[in-house]
């Protein structure tokens, strides 16, 4: 198993596509390249175009003479020439680490709970517009605070959902909790990972079992709108209910957020500690 940390500015998404740059097609161009033939990689989470991970998660078969310890390492060098001679377009992507896993393992449907950060930036800086959603709005955190602690729980999620996505058998998620924290950056170029003295930032974290098309991002607009006081805390439960995309929020911009962490099945946990 990888686990990947990636910039998606200049990608069109997780996902493999014919025509266009990938993350899952660059990892899987490099690895195709030193394992001698076509290596497919599997995903926890498709994430859109210009959505980042921090902790994005992928498993693969690989019985060649590397080992599982070296594949970051060799993996990270490799990126700047995409492993055959041609420049690498994008670039951005980072293997953090390489485990061995069980033969059972598959990073998606191994997968029990994930969580997104989505942030808000206040300063205004043009060096930020692809690490953060720029909003110079002052927000009420209080009462998006209010709203989240509606928003947490098993529902039908169904309002929050975007038309396009992969047919779902159910709408039925459970969010376990949902953090709303004003932190700081302070360069020009910030680590989403890192807050010190500078511009304002709020950060918005969402853990759930799972996440329909879009859900964190109209979550996001919707907590915008509670905190801009165009809508109270308290019709969120009605929205909810509601089940009608038309009652939520506006979808926030892809490049606020980030795939932060993703959680497996407990029977792996000796194999990732």
């Amino acid at each position: 198993m990888l686990k990947i940390k990636y910039d998606g500015t200049d990608y069109c998404g997780w996902q493999r596509q014919p025509d266009a740059p990938t993350v899952q097609g660059s990892i899987e161009e490099v690895l195709s390249y030193l394992a001698g033939e076509p290596v497919t990689i599997n995903g926890t989470s498709r994430t859109d175009s210009g959505v980042h991970a921090l902790g994005q998660c992928a498993s693969f078969k690989w019985d060649k003479n590397i080992p599982v310890d070296k594949i970051p390492q060799i993996l990270n060098r490799r990126f700047g020439s995409a492993g055959n001679g041609r420049p690498n377009r994008n670039g951005g992507i980072q293997i953090l680490e390489a485990r061995e896993m069980p033969e059972d393992f598959h990073a998606r449907f191994s997968c029990r709970g994930k969580t997104y950060r989505y942030l808000i930036d206040s300063t205004g800086s043009l060096f930020r517009r692809n690490q953060a959603f720029l909003f110079n709005e002052e927000l009420d955190l209080d009462a998006m605070r209010q709203a989240a602690e509606l928003i947490q729980g098993t529902h039908d999620f169904k309002c929050f959902e975007s038309a396009g996505g992969i047919p779902r058998e159910s709408t039925v998620r459970t969010v376990s909790r949902i953090s709303i924290e004003e932190r700081q950056w302070g360069c020009s170029l910030p680590d989403p990972e890192t807050f010190t003295p500078g511009g304002r930032t709020v950060a918005i974290e969402v853990t759930g079992d799972g996440f329909l098309y879009n859900m964190v991002r109209i979550i996001t607009g919707t907590l915008v709108e509670v905190g801009l006081g165009k809508r109270t805390p308290e019709s969120l439960k009605d929205t909810i209910e509601s089940r009608s995309r038309a009652q939520a929020g506006f979808t926030a911009p892809p490049q606020g957020l980030y795939l932060k962490e993703i959680y497996f099945d407990s029977r792996f946990d000796e194999y990732l500690r």
